[in-house]
């Protein structure tokens, strides 16, 4: 069980890194444009934010390697930084998108879930 538990945390990581890479470096490219349904304008304008924001991503998916790392002491570190991305889910779901439920609370949920059972 803690394999996949670990195989789950490390699918939320690589999320997380992929997020950062959208939001800080794609934001305004034709990926991110795609990404977030977003005009170019609308890009340029909030480029600095989901920079910022794309940072905040990145802290979170160092956290849960961080736990992976540290094994099974890593546990602490895991909930920790899976229950951040949950609530972050949920409050991006209620706030911006429904599909941040999916996309980032679901597999968060799924992973704290596996880690608290495993």
């Amino acid at each position: 069980m803690s394999t996949i538990a670990n195989a789950v945390v490390a699918l939320v990581a690589l999320l997380h890194l992929y997020f950062l890479v959208l939001e800080m470096f794609l934001w305004d490219k034709p990926a991110g444009l795609r990404a977030f349904g977003q005009t170019l304008e609308a890009a340029r304008a909030s480029k600095v934010l989901a920079a910022n924001q794309g940072l905040y991503n990145g802290f979170l998916a160092a956290g849960l390697i961080w736990g992976l790392i540290l094994g099974a002491e890593g546990f602490g570190v895991k909930v920790f930084f899976l229950s951040c991305v949950l609530i972050a889910g949920l409050y991006g779901a209620a706030t911006a998108s429904r599909k941040i439920l999916f996309v980032q609370a679901l597999p968060a949920a799924v992973g704290l879930a596996l880690v608290l059972l495993a």
